[in-house]
């Protein structure tokens, strides 16, 4: 297959990091962005080449980085054929207890930052007419838990975004695909993820929640590396999904909640026709 250029948002750890060693490996373009570009120098190391890759500041939440960025990544490669949308991190917490300023931060990130990043982006793309969007999302944009709210609806907002967004480009031979993970051995859960502070009126009704991101840091059952590969290889088939679930625990998720809506719409399907005219 022919090599391409990836542009990267969040390459300083998890699913970036690994993603851009991969492709480097392999010999690929890479444009790897971080708000502090100073931790990619690793990267480096492991170019083949001398214009193999290119290191940028990109706070997502910063109109500016993200032009600037994406401008850089032009002039060296002349072009973009992959954008990986990585940024972003979760917060634990019932709505009372996530205050509003970490609220908009999430959203800002989760949201806000890569509908301006592919933004940014796309007018290449269609100029090109050829390119290929990696949406991370997660199995919580398909099912939410209690205590991990703001996070599902961060995610959500991606998955609505992405489907349309793919019927929108599908013209301009632009592909997109909404990235799934479930719980993956990344630092996700000991360096990405904010938590709230407690009320104790919650006790009880999110100790499972709670509990569950105190002691899943390192017990992840999903293979980050084995996931990147999936990722990368997806760019290249002819026929790629919209949705791509990753994990077995993730996949039962998806399919429980599935399952639910499906037989909630059959107990009220009455209901639901009996308001036409």
């Amino acid at each position: 297959m022919s090599k391409k250029v990836w542009f990267i948002t969040g390459c300083t750890s998890g699913f970036g990091s690994i993603l851009c060693k991969q492709l480097l490996e392999r010999g690929e373009s890479v444009v790897a962005t971080a708000r502090k570009p100073e931790l990619l120098d690793e990267l480096k190391k492991l170019s083949q080449k001398p214009d193999q890759l290119l290191t940028l500041k990109l706070d997502v939440t910063n109109n500016e980085d993200i032009k600037l960025a994406v401008n850089h990544a032009i002039e060296k490669f002349g072009r973009i054929d992959v954008l990986i949308n990585n940024a972003g991190f979760g917060h634990v917490g019932a709505l009372e207890e996530i205050t509003e300023n970490d609220i908009r931060r999430s959203f800002d990130t989760n949201v806000f930052g890569l509908i301006e990043v592919t933004r940014a982006v796309l007018p290449t793309m269609r100029n090109q007419q050829s390119g290929y969007i990696l949406n991370l999302s997660s199995v919580a944009g398909i099912a939410a838990i209690p205590g991990a709210g703001i996070y599902a609806a961060t995610k959500f907002a991606v998955e609505g975004l992405s489907e349309a967004l793919a019927a929108e480009i599908a013209p301009f031979n632009i592909k997109l695909t909404l990235i799934e993970p479930g719980a993956f051995r990344t630092q996700f859960a000991n360096g990405s993820l904010k938590t709230a502070v407690p009320m104790k009126e919650y006790d009880g009704i999110l100790d499972n929640t709670r509990k569950l991101y105190q002691t899943i840091g390192g017990n992840q059952p999903g293979d980050p590396d084995k996931a990147a590969k999936i990722m990368i290889e997806l760019v290249d088939h002819p026929t790629p999904p919209l949705r791509l679930v990753l994990g077995g625990i993730a996949l039962k998720r998806a399919r429980d909640k599935m399952e639910r809506f499906s037989k909630e719409m059959m107990d009220w399907e009455n209901t639901s026709t009996n308001v036409d005219f």
